[in-house]
Parts: structure tokens; C-alpha cells; sequence
């Protein structure tokens, strides 16, 4: 009688995670790598055959990035964006977290402001920013106000519902051992929330850089915002498109650092996804 054998599945990750490097580069790298020319083949002829001269192609641009990285007006405009996009999230985790709990542990709470959390979250931000401007001036505490009404909602709609998703059981468990609210919050509801706090805190991340973009616009403060709009005024449309790819590379490289993150200290989470 023939040996029979068992076959075990094994999990994408795992799987993955064995192949050769060299594989994997071209299974995720050489996809994204190509698209990413083929885009920039089409900007250039595009803006070769239709388009100005003075209209940034990616040949000029790719030119005239290493003037402009080494430009201190260039370098001082990304730390005052950055320096306010920290700052303004930072704000937002731990207000967004807070009220993110209340909201998803208490009825009453939840009935008080969920409706205004969701009506404020669908409110574009250009709207409150005639109002920022009066409250605080043309100031960077009017672009520190935006970053944190751009990102602090979606902090907030997703830990509660991250407080709401948490397991039964453990809230009885600690119910049995007679656990203070404050202690139930902290100890289980919030670490069962990560994951949703990590997807909300990863929405904030790209909210709160538009949302410092934009003020920037509008109030004309330094910044990156102010730095594209002056150069693309004027006709330096490569130095402006030099900090537009910039702050691409800056959404991509947040993305990647919470991808890591998530990988490393949640590796329950979504491991499926480890093969993106």
C-alpha cells in the first residue's frame, strides 16, 4: 500500500520569504520600476510635442535637482514643512487616540459627537482655512491648525472603530479580574486598536502634508507649499517640480517606514499582505 503523505500549506509569506532575492526584485521591483519610465516616457514626449518650453520635462527636472537640493532656500523650506508636519501629528495622535476611544467605548459619547467627527472629516480643508487664518494670522501656528484639522480625523473614525471591533472575551477577562476602566482602555482596548490606529495614523500622514501644503498656498508662509507656488509663478518650473517629487517621495517613504513597522512589531497583521 502506497505511503501516504500530508500536505501542508504553506503560507505566502513564508514562501516568499525563501526565495531567491533576485526573484523577489523582479517580482516587486522590475513591475513598479517600469511603470514608473513608462510615466515619465509619456511626460516627456508629451510636454516635448505640445507644451512650452519652459514647461518642466523630467529631463530638465532630473537636471536641475542637484542645484536645487543643495539650494538653503530649498533646504529651509523642507524642515519648516516637515518640522510643522511632525509637530501637527503629533497633536493629532494623541488628541485623535483619546477622543478615537471615548467615541468607541462610550454610547453616549459616540451619540454626543460622531456625527460632527464625520461631517468635520468630510469638510474639505481649504473651507476652515479663511477661518485659521483670522483666529491665528498668516502665521505658522495657522498652518499648524490645518495640518492637525487635516489629520486628526482620521485618527479618530479609526480608532473607534478599532475600540468597537475588540473581542468580547477579553473585555469579560478583564471584567473577572475586576480591571479599572482606565486600565481596560490602556492595557486591551488600545493595543487590540493598532492596526486600525496604524491605518488611520497612515491617512493622517498624507492629510497632514496636503493639509501643510495647502496653508502654505494660502497664507504664503515658508515652506515647500510657498516654495513650489513661488518657483512655478515665476517660470522655474523644474525647481517646482523638484519639491513636488519630493513630497512624493516623502508620502512613499512614510508608507514603506509604517509598512516595516507593521511587520516588525505586529507580524499577525495582515501577513498576506508581505507579499506587496
Amino acid at each position: 500500500m502506497a505511503e501516504s503523505t500530508l500536505h501542508v500549506p504553506v503560507p505566502a509569506a513564508a514562501a516568499l520569504k525563501g526565495r531567491p532575492l533576485s526573484n523577489r526584485l523582479r517580482d516587486t521591483f522590475m513591475p513598479r520600476l517600469l511603470t514608473g519610465l513608462a510615466i515619465f516616457l509619456v511626460w516627456e514626449f508629451v510636454v516635448r510635442a505640445l507644451a512650452p518650453a519652459y514647461v518642466a520635462k523630467p529631463t530638465t527636472v532630473v537636471m536641475a535637482m542637484p542645484r536645487v537640493i543643495t539650494d538653503p532656500a530649498f533646504l529651509r523650506a523642507t524642515g519648516a514643512t516637515l518640522t510643522a508636519v511632525a509637530e501637527g501629528l503629533a497633536i493629532a495622535l494623541v488628541l485623535g487616540t483619546a477622543i478615537g476611544l471615548l467615541i468607541g467605548r462610550s454610547q453616549a459619547f459616540d451619540k454626543a459627537i460622531r456625527h460632527y467627527v464625520n461631517g468635520f472629516y468630510a469638510m474639505p480643508m481649504i473651507i476652515v482655512l479663511p477661518l485659521f487664518s483670522l483666529w491665528f494670522g498668516y502665521s505658522s501656528s495657522t498652518r499648524i491648525a490645518t495640518i492637525i484639522f487635516a489629520a486628526i480625523f482620521s485618527i479618530i473614525i479609526n480608532v473607534a472603530d478599532g475600540a468597537r471591533s475588540v473581542p468580547r472575551e477579553y473585555l469579560e477577562v478583564a471584567r473577572s479580574f475586576r480591571s479599572g476602566r482606565l486600565h481596560v482602555l490602556t492595557g486591551i482596548v488600545l493595543p487590540s486598536s493598532m492596526p486600525y490606529l496604524l491605518a488611520g495614523f497612515r491617512l493622517a500622514a498624507g492629510r497632514a502634508l496636503i493639509g501643510a501644503v495647502v496653508a502654505e498656498f494660502f497664507i504664503s508662509v515658508g515652506g515647500l507649499g510657498y516654495y513650489i507656488l513661488y518657483n512655478s509663478r515665476s517660470y522655474h518650473h523644474n525647481e517646482a517640480f523638484v519639491g513636488v517629487l519630493l513630497l512624493a517621495a516623502f508620502g512613499v517613504g512614510f508608507e514603506l517606514l509604517v509598512a516595516w513597522a507593521t511587520r516588525q512589531f505586529m507580524p499577525w497583521y495582515r501577513r498576506d499582505e508581505k507579499t506587496s
